[in-house]
């Protein structure tokens, strides 16, 4: 079996299957067989929907030529970074270490003992603007170690020695204050994008925890300037590019600052972040514009996620095939006057390039362009406009489509999960809440084991090999936590806790630091520990989150201190570099505002203005007098027999209300 990847559940890794390629999937037996050949590994990581992966591999990967020196001289691996995110981690760090960036495909050369030594991204097949070719890279790697070993693994041993001393600074281990969320915004607003939404320049890449960030330090303080910038940054990308004007959902990142033209590819936690965000806009302000994404984007999730077993789908490709047999980035998406006029007739069609932008010279490439809305919607007439994105759309379902990884990611899922049930209870979608149920169903059923350990990965309801790692609790969990009190069932507060017992386990130090893999995790030559977001919240702030969210519940002051224990790397990093702990920074918030505690006694009206409340991080339970369900409702009676609200701190509570009102007040 030349190439090992047949068997694989990722995606990514069977889209490599039929190269030429030998490939072997990350395993100790692929280094065993470098250490008896005596050659050197070649890494290469990517994912399914990475524009640049897929063109390397048909240049390189494909080519007949090119692996038949690497089938000589090497021993080829081929990681899915989504699926083994530790690795991606691990040598990444390495990556930008030695050149300053990084990006995948990327391209590192070890030892056969996993040490690094060369490293790169995307190798072109012939040279290209200073760029030398895959082929020359090859040969130079082979040449080195062929000729000057001893000097080849001096380097190697000097930089898993670097990686190694790069423990992380654990500061004071306490949570942020009042200075350091000051300190954080003033640095958010230096870097603020007035003009086009936003922080800094090209690419621009959607700022969904940092709007969260925004949204808590508003609802806490008041702070007029930082509800304007999460309010112009949300209309902004919902009226550009980046959005999915016909069928919902939001694009990787922008590659202007003006959020114009995407790159194409869709990611399941950036749609499930920005779903929530966007209820959560809706809910301190009322704006009808963040209500219309909102539902959008979980449409968008359901209908082109959701998996066969009831989970959520890794991604779409950015490319398709333009309807030549070429696969082009955006093919889906973008428009020219000309397929405007074939869809809809000139008069509609007219319309149409006037309402989404659509140009004779393009916004795109090859004259196509791709749809905004630059206008303000309400000078067009709305049925008219209805009619014409529907036609739209429907034309554009038959083309054909960008390509889905069915991989389902625990962590994105538990992002899903929270999103969908938020904004199902917030704009009265029980359909909503019930795909939050099904993926957290799967999530019990197929990725958890009997002793509450995750499991990365699943596709097609076969779970994969890959161990959990820390942002696979903490998402879970926190989705977990937000159907408990979406749904009222105590029984998701219990998997919740059943996660966090690992956390506080086997993913931290004697000093309370956090770790992205667990203690009896597969050993690599770092363990990874990062506690900055990057796309989604690092696994770092993610469990603090989970952590404080479930104290809050329980009034368990173990996982409080571990949730303020995680807040210290936040304290030192906030003001400093705030665009990468956004999570962290709303997790601040709720610690600061306590986080409140809600207990509703009885079902009406009075639950649903508490699950609307805006108070950062504040946790609801609800049930019938008497009912178990959850601690909160312990001794909680009804108010002269009518349902009755108890806001706390700590398990510390005002007067109950029966006033629906009243308990507005009391939670925004």
């Amino acid at each position: 079996m030349a190439n090992r990847l047949a068997r694989e559940t990722s995606p990514y890794l069977l889209q490599h299957a039929d190269n030429p390629v030998h490939w072997w999937p990350w395993s100790e037996e692929a280094f065993e067989e470098a250490r008896r050949r005596d050659v050197p590994v070649l890494l290469s990581v990517g994912y399914s929907a990475c524009h640049w992966c897929h063109v390397m591999a048909h240049e390189s990967f494909e080519d007949q030529a090119t692996a038949d020196f690497l089938n000589s001289h090497f021993v080829s691996v081929k990681v899915d970074r989504e699926e083994r995110p530790d690795v991606d981690a691990v040598y990444m760090e390495a990556v930008q270490a030695a050149t300053g960036q990084g990006g995948w495909p990327m391209t590192v050369f070890l030892t056969p003992d996993a040490e690094p030594f060369y490293f790169g991204t995307y190798y072109p097949p012939a040279p290209r603007q200073g760029m030398p070719s895959f082929r020359q890279v090859l040969a130079g790697v082979h040449q080195a170690w062929t000729d000057r070993r001893g000097e080849v693994t001096e380097v190697a041993g000097k930089i898993v020695q670097d990686l190694a001393g790069r423990e992380i600074s654990y500061g004071d281990a306490r949570a942020p204050g009042e200075e350091e969320l000051a300190g954080a915004l003033l640095g958010l607003t230096r870097e603020y994008d007035a003009r086009h939404g936003g922080f800094g320049g090209a690419p621009k890449f959607p700022p969904s925890m940092v709007i969260e960030f925004l949204l808590r330090h508003h609802a806490r303080t008041g702070a007029e300037g930082a509800l304007q910038m999460a309010v112009d940054t949300c209309e902004r990308m919902a009226r550009g590019g980046i959005y999915d004007q016909l069928g919902g959902g939001f694009a990787r990142y922008s590659v202007d600052r003006e959020w114009v033209v995407p790159h194409f590819e869709k990611m399941l936690y950036d749609n499930a972040l920005l779903a929530r965000v966007h209820a959560h806009l809706w809910r301190s302000t009322g704006s009808g514009l963040a209500r219309r994404i909102a539902l959008e984007t979980a449409d968008f999730l359901v209908r082109e996620l959701r998996t066969a077993e009831g989970g959520f789908a890794s991604a779409l490709d950015a490319d398709s095939d333009d309807g030549t047999g070429r696969h082009v980035e955006g093919a889906y998406y973008v428009w020219t006057p000309e397929q405007l006029r074939e869809v809809l007739g000139d008069a509609d069609a007219a319309l149409a390039a006037q309402y989404f932008g659509v140009t004779e010279e393009g916004t795109f490439e090859h004259g196509a362009s791709v749809l905004q809305l630059p206008q303000h919607e309400g000078v067009f007439d709305a049925e008219r406009v209805l009619s014409v994105r529907e036609r739209l759309l429907a034309a554009r379902a038959g083309r054909p489509a960008p390509g889905r990884d069915d991989k389902v990611v625990a962590a994105w899922n538990g992002l899903a999960i929270a999103a969908l049930a938020e904004t199902g209870a917030y704009f009265d979608r029980p359909d909503l809440i019930e795909a939050a149920v099904a993926a957290a169903d799967l999530m019990v059923r197929l990725h958890l084991d009997d002793q509450g350990r995750l499991t990365r990965t699943s596709k097609d309801g076969r779970a994969g090999a890959s161990a959990g790692v820390l942002e696979d609790y903490a998402d879970v969990a926190e989705g977990f936590l937000a159907l408990a009190s979406v749904t009222g069932e105590g029984v998701w507060l219990d998997f919740a806790g059943l996660l966090l017992d690992h956390v506080l386990t086997r993913f931290r130090d004697e000093a309370g630091s956090l770790y992205d893999t667990a203690v009896d995790a597969e050993r690599l030559i770092r363990r990874p520990q990062d506690p900055t977001d990057n796309a989604t919240p690092s696994g770092w702030t993610a469990a603090a989150g989970a952590l404080l969210t479930y104290a809050a519940h329980t009034g368990s002051a173990p996982h409080r201190e571990a949730a303020e224990h995680a807040l210290g790397v936040v304290k030192a990093l906030g003001p400093r570099v705030p665009r990468f702990v956004g999570w962290g920074l709303a997790v601040a918030e709720a610690y600061l505002d306590g986080p409140r505690e809600v207990a509703v006694v009885g079902d009406g009206e009075l639950r649903r203005a508490a699950l609307l409340g805006t108070a950062p991080g504040m946790v609801v339970a609800f049930g019938e007098e008497g009912s178990e369900e959850f601690p909160l409702l312990a001794g909680r009676p009804l108010v002269q027999g009518r349902p009755a609200a108890y806001v706390c701190r700590g398990f510390v509570c005002e007067a109950p209300t029966t006033d629906v009102g009243r308990l507005r007040d009391a939670v925004r």
